[in-house]
């Protein structure tokens, strides 16, 4: 029968099916106003147009399972598609391990529908889409958000009552509202045409203009007292089965049947059977052929679990737990709905559950999950156990823009682990919260727990930012007096967050060891092996990992792990010589950090980034950013982000070739000939103090300190150590034979393709000696090389350098600046600057301030690839090197 008064909204579906291009639309509005009249309409059109249809719907008791919505199409739509499919797989429970993040998922599905819909025009419709999982509703939202690329249409039906993630997915909506009074009289006029106008006047008073309840209340009109709510016009009927009958439906209706074609595949269903009375009086819609069932309307659905006492609920839970023995997540949320005195073994089928989501990105679900089985554990001390695991995962676990539901526990160990974890983050308080977990952990007195470990981390963390000398040698003595508790992994983060010069020697194999099953591990003990793995300089194996997990931590998981995440992989970024990638990395992680207010974590990554900034000439931007991050971080003690500030002042005045400002930073971070304790920086720095150093005359400071490298053995420590201490003895060594084997060293070194900047700077170096002693074809050779590196990583300073050595030799730059083209006001600015005026002399022959020359002068650099007044001179007057363009 035809749909009445939604002549608008069926245009606009029926735009959408027939359109050749991918399309989405959500639809919304109130329970029973006929969002799924139109879902069925939008079906039969789709199936006269010969499409393919994939429905779906969402469940409330499935709505913490996670990916449940996305297995329903994904059972739908995997046998059509024999292409590889490992990552669909996993969420269709063919592979667990190394899930696979939000938006690999999202690709994935994207690719698996297009696909199709080469073959055949598709149709994806995602009924009651409010209950779906939140996993899925994010991977459709993605979906949604990029379908425009691919033929296919997805049309989504919620309910404006209820919060969903499609609130925030920011897709097409198409909102459907009451009936008109006009329209509203021919409905019910149209299926009740018999009605006593009393009656009449009274239905139509009490539907405000809703279908469902146009159609529905006639038949209880006779009742007094009859509820507003829509869910109990069902009622009567549901009450009137028989006791079988009803409990079908109830264990259906907790199982999402009728939710999907058919039943079983790889996840097997509940089977209602012997309702045929449910059938006969409307409840249920039963398919000829092969007598497969649906309810009726989703508030057949939620009605008959409404009615349920809460002893035929359990029982039916705990029916259902034996349908899905074989799924670990299923099974678990059913033990525990049956559950209501504690049980030890639904506490562990749960605690199990809850790590088997942590690991596929699913901590927000996990935390509910422990919660529950910390109420159902007999004994006291797992239930704090588990109490505090969930406190502890609560305080990692957040979404942008929303707020976790915090776990019921005011006070004890793990609730002081995240109010100091927070804290610190938020404020960086070295010395206060470097107190209070000694404090706390000594108040365990040194038995072993999970709590302990987590102060531990939580204290090796805190003193990795403080670099300070005098904490680190307390938290070293405070490890050793523990004994036992103290793990491997603890000793393997202390040894190497500390100082990898005076501790990090001997730990890459046990590292390597561990972190050998990242895809086992939960994410924040991937995040704490990555900072390891950084601080040795091995961050390049773990990084395919966080790339592959990171989405789905940020979307699902824990948030805080994600953004650390995101830190190691612009850490890493930054040392291959990805410095496009890392700034939008970087930018990524600075706003989440800003978002959930981790001040430390975004001062951090805004040093990393005028780091980058310094290395490709952009001075002022650099020395702004640093004077920022060094006024907050000083005066709180924070030496690893001071050392850091002091690194971007060393990096922008090599930039300016200020070599002299280069050596007076370098030694403020570590003396020649030492590498000052506990600051990262020291070793970091190596080749820039000693290039300030020659540079300045200081040869014997440069010698000394490059000595000093090689006596700390950091041929041993890292490759990247090894790398620069070659690098710095061929630099400074006193004789031809010996730079020669130290140069050849580096050049062979198998960190050199791993780190380009590094190798290019030895490589630079290396060029200069040779021109010295007049071996122009092999020096040629290695300054082409140094020279093209700077210029695809965009050091401009450095690209620079070597073009003008290469030019010194009577050899040719190959290499281009990244954009030579200059407007007609900076042409005239970059010309009178060349010929030597001053800022105040320019403006005043241009009729500008000398701030605005400046500003000019700040955007002309770049275009040049060039950091002083000297070297812009060489590029204006360089023939064909610059071309005007229009103003």
């Amino acid at each position: 029968m035809a749909i009445i008064g939604r002549d608008r909204e069926q245009a606009e579906i029926s735009g959408m099916v027939k359109s050749t291009a991918g399309r989405v639309l959500v639809v919304r509005g109130e329970a029973g106003v006929g969002k799924s009249a139109l879902l069925e309409e939008a079906t039969e059109l789709a199936v006269r147009d010969g499409h393919l249809v994939s429905r779906i719907t969402g469940v409330e008791v499935e709505s913490e399972l996670p990916y449940s919505g996305l297995h329903q199409l994904l059972y739908q739509l995997l046998p059509l598609h024999d292409d590889s499919r490992a990552v669909l797989d996993a969420v269709a429970g063919r592979q667990a391990d190394d899930f696979p993040s939000l938006m690999t998922l999202g690709i994935a599905v994207l690719e698996l529908l297009s696909d199709i819909a080469t073959r055949r025009p598709l149709l994806v419709i995602l009924d009651d889409g409010h209950w779906l999982d939140d996993f899925s509703a994010d991977v459709f939202g993605f979906v949604g958000r990029r379908i425009g690329s691919v033929p296919v249409k997805l049309l989504v039906a919620v309910r404006d009552e209820v919060v969903s993630r499609f609130d925030m997915a920011v897709l097409p909506e198409l909102p459907v509202g009451p009936l008109t009074d006009e329209n509203a009289v021919r409905l019910l006029d149209q299926h009740h045409p018999a009605l006593d106008e009393r009656v009449r006047r009274w239905v139509l008073d009490q539907a405000l203009g809703n279908p469902l309840a146009l159609l529905e209340l006639p038949s209880q009109a006779g009742d007094a007292g009859l509820p507003r709510r829509l869910h109990h016009l069902y009622g009567s009927r549901i009450a009137a089965l028989s006791d079988p009958a009803r409990a079908e439906l109830l264990m259906g209706a907790l199982d999402g049947v009728g939710t999907r074609p058919g039943d079983g595949g790889s996840k097997p269903r509940h089977r209602m059977r012997n309702v045929d009375e449910a059938v006969a009086c409307g409840l249920l819609d039963a398919e000829p052929i092969t007598g497969d069932v649906t309810f009726r309307h989703p508030l057949v659905r939620s009605s008959v679990v409404q009615m349920a006492t809460p002893e035929q609920c359990r029982a039916a839970h705990r029916a259902l737990a034996d349908v899905h023995r074989d799924d670990l997540e299923r099974r678990a949320i059913h033990l525990a709905a049956a559950c209501v005195a504690p049980d030890e073994e639904i506490a562990r089928a749960l605690e199990a559950a809850a790590d088997s989501a942590i690991r596929r990105g699913g901590a927000i679900t996990a935390v509910g999950w422990l919660t529950r089985a910390a109420e159902l554990s007999e004994d006291a001390a797992e239930r704090a156990r588990r109490l505090s695991y969930a406190t502890f995962l609560s305080g990692y676990a957040a979404r942008p823009g929303t707020e976790l539901s915090p776990v019921p526990l005011t006070s004890g160990p793990d609730a002081t682990v995240n109010a100091i974890h927070r804290a610190f983050f938020e404020d960086g308080d070295v010395r206060s919260a470097h107190r209070q977990v000694m404090t706390a952990i000594d108040s365990l007195d040194g038995e072993p727990s999970e709590t302990l470990t987590r102060l531990q981390v939580l204290l090796l963390a805190i003193d990795q930012y403080a670099a300070d000398p005098v904490l680190w040698n307390e938290a070293h003595k405070k490890l050793a007096s523990l004994g036992d508790p103290v793990t491997e992994q603890i000793q393997i983060y202390s040894n190497t967050w500390s100082d990898v010069v005076l501790h990090g020697r001997g730990w890459a194999g046990p590292l390597e060891r561990i972190a050998a099953n990242l895809p086992d591990r939960e994410p924040w003990d991937v995040t704490r092996l990555a900072t390891a793995a950084y601080h040795l300089d091995l961050v390049s194996q773990y990084r395919p990992h966080l790339e592959r997990v990171v989405d789905r931590e940020l979307a699902t998981g824990t948030m805080f792990s994600g953004i650390l995440m995101l830190i190691m992989i612009m850490l890493d970024q930054m040392g291959s010589g990805d410095w496009d990638a890392a700034v939008q990395t970087g930018q990524r992680a600075l706003a989440l950090e800003i978002e959930h207010g981790s001040h430390l974590l975004a001062h951090q990554t805004r040093a990393q980034l005028a780091q980058l900034a310094a290395l490709r000439g952009q001075i002022a931007q650099a020395l702004e950013t640093r004077a920022e991050i060094d006024a907050w971080a000083r005066p709180r003690g924070i030496g690893y982000i001071t050392g850091l500030a002091d690194s971007i002042a060393v990096t922008a005045a090599l930039s300016a070739g200020d070599y002299e400002a280069a050596y007076r930073h370098a030694v403020h971070i570590t003396t020649p000939g030492t590498f000052r304790p506990y600051c990262g920086q020291a070793s970091r720095t190596l080749l820039d103090l000693i290039e300030a150093a020659l540079h300045t005359g200081r040869t014997e400071q440069a010698r000394r300190h490059a000595l000093a490298a090689r006596d700390a053995g950091f041929a041993d420590l890292s490759p990247r150590l090894a790398l620069t201490c070659y690098g710095a003895l061929g630099m400074t060594a006193g004789s031809e034979r010996e730079a020669a084997e130290m140069f050849a060293r580096a050049a062979s070194h198998p960190a050199a393709a791993r780190f380009p900047f590094e190798t290019a700077r030895i490589q630079l170096a290396h060029g200069i000696r040779l021109r010295h002693t007049r071996e122009r074809t092999a020096a040629q050779t290695l300054l082409t090389h140094a020279a093209e590196t700077f210029e695809r990583l965009g050091a401009a300073a450095w690209a620079e350098r070597a073009g003008t050595e290469l030019r010194i030799i009577g050899a040719a730059a190959q290499v281009s600046t990244p954009d030579t083209s200059l407007t007609w006001q900076e042409r005239r600015i970059a010309d009178l600057a060349a010929s030597g005026l001053t800022n105040k002399q320019i403006g005043a022959r241009l009729r500008l301030s000398p701030r605005t020359v400046s500003s000019h002068l700040y955007r002309i650099f770049p275009k040049l690839g060039v950091t002083t007044r000297a070297a812009l001179r060489d590029a204006m007057n360089r023939p064909g090197r610059v071309t005007a363009s229009v103003d």
